[in-house]
């Protein structure tokens, strides 16, 4: 009695299937990145200027919406409470940039509260947001 030989089957290996993963793994630290690099102010309709640069220190946002309502740091604040909050905020730090994430349709008296609260801060560097044309 003869055994039947079996053909040797040759192994594929299919790469589709690692392909589709290594793209879901790229897409989601694509997706996550872009999450990373938005700004802590809450959304308003900034201004825009041609002379706008980046800002590489410590920041703090302060952001006054059309309505008039001031939020720093996204919490809630009322515009007599800005000094003394941001004073606590820069704690030992002797210097940080505040940044007034202003709406284009706030009235002008409000900023100019803010600003006159901040002046007050010692070692605080005011700066307007403006987006770029």
């Amino acid at each position: 009695m003869r055994i039947p030989e079996e053909n040797d089957v040759q192994g594929e290996i299919n790469i589709v299937p690692m392909i589709d993963a290594i793209f879901s793994i790229l897409a989601f630290f694509i997706i996550s990145s872009l999450s990373l690099i938005r700004s802590q102010g809450l959304p308003v309709n900034l201004p825009s200027a041609q002379t706008s640069q980046p800002n590489q220190q410590e920041e703090i946002n302060i952001t006054i919406q059309e309505d008039g309502s001031t939020f720093l740091d996204g919490k809630p604040i009322l515009v007599d409470d800005v000094r003394s909050q941001v004073t606590d905020l820069m704690g030992e730090n002797q210097e940080a940039m505040v940044i007034i994430n202003a709406d284009e349709k706030v009235s002008h008296g409000v900023v100019v509260s803010v600003m006159d609260q901040l002046r007050q801060v010692q070692g605080a560097t005011l700066a307007i947001a403006t987006k770029d044309q």
